[in-house]
């Protein structure tokens, strides 16, 4: 077999312009395709990362926000309430005292209202019982009960101890011998002389008498001196009664006026 070294040539040659047309034609292209290509998937990638680095920055941004928004809203919410709380508290305060100042002004209030029939009816007892024993003594001795009071007084004076007749006559000498008779009622010459007859009888003596009248007596009549006093009234006889009459109010009103009940703490 005759080898031809042309033919081999040629083929050699072929295939060497082959493989140039394909490395020019053919591999080039598609390696720079590819070197595109993965240069563009590089790019894509590097912005992917880059897009994914600034969505976490905001992620982050965004969650701080939130954050500090959820403490600004703690700190919002815990200030409110202790404002709600303060206010609460003051306005309970406020309604405690207003209760009781009202309760107060109420009891006083009641206390003055009882007070005040106390004394109407301390008056009206008095004068009841003056005009029951001015009748009484009218009809049963034929006597004044002002004749009455200045016969009792006068028998007074005749009965004053060594001890009151001392002090008498020494008020009497300070008072360079004046004496002060104070009565409830205006008396007549002779009740005043029925006075200076007993008082002559108890201090032998000139003893110059002036004599007033003073409606606060209750009824009664009074001789002083220099400080020294003798006097009678009914006013020693009704204070029993008065008494007797408050405490009497005082037990009618004790339901009223009802203890406040301790308040509750908030």
């Amino acid at each position: 077999m005759l080898f031809d070294w042309f033919t081999v040539g040629a083929q050699t040659l072929n295939f060497l312009v082959l493989v140039w047309l394909m490395k020019r034609f053919l591999y080039k292209p598609v390696l720079d395709a590819i070197d595109a290509r993965e240069k563009r998937i590089a790019l894509a990638l590097a912005d992917a990362a880059a897009k994914k680095a600034e969505a976490q920055k905001e992620r982050d941004a965004f969650q701080k926000k939130n954050e500090v928004f959820d403490q600004a809203r703690d700190a919002q919410l815990s200030q409110l309430k202790d404002e709600i709380k303060t206010e609460r508290q003051r306005l309970l305060d406020e309604a405690r005292q207003a209760a009781n100042a009202l309760r107060v002004k109420s009891q006083d209030a009641l206390t003055s209202e009882l007070q005040t029939l106390h004394q109407d009816i301390a008056r009206r007892s008095r004068e009841e019982v003056l005009a029951i024993a001015q009748k009484v003594l009218t009809d049963l001795a034929g006597a004044t009960l002002e004749e009455r009071m200045v016969a009792v007084f006068a028998q007074r004076l005749r009965a004053l101890d060594d001890t009151a007749k001392a002090g008498l006559a020494k008020a009497l000498e300070n008072a360079s011998g004046t004496v002060l008779v104070r009565s409830a009622f205006a008396l007549s010459p002779a009740q005043r002389e029925a006075i200076q007859s007993a008082l002559s009888e108890t201090l032998p003596g000139n003893s110059q008498i002036h004599f007033d009248t003073t409606p606060d007596l209750i009824s009664g009549i009074e001789l002083s001196a220099n400080g020294w006093k003798v006097a009678w009234n009914i006013a020693d006889f009704l204070a029993s009664l008065e008494q007797r009459i408050g405490e009497r109010i005082q037990e009618q009103s004790e339901p009223q006026v009802q203890p406040a009940a301790p308040e509750k703490a908030a």
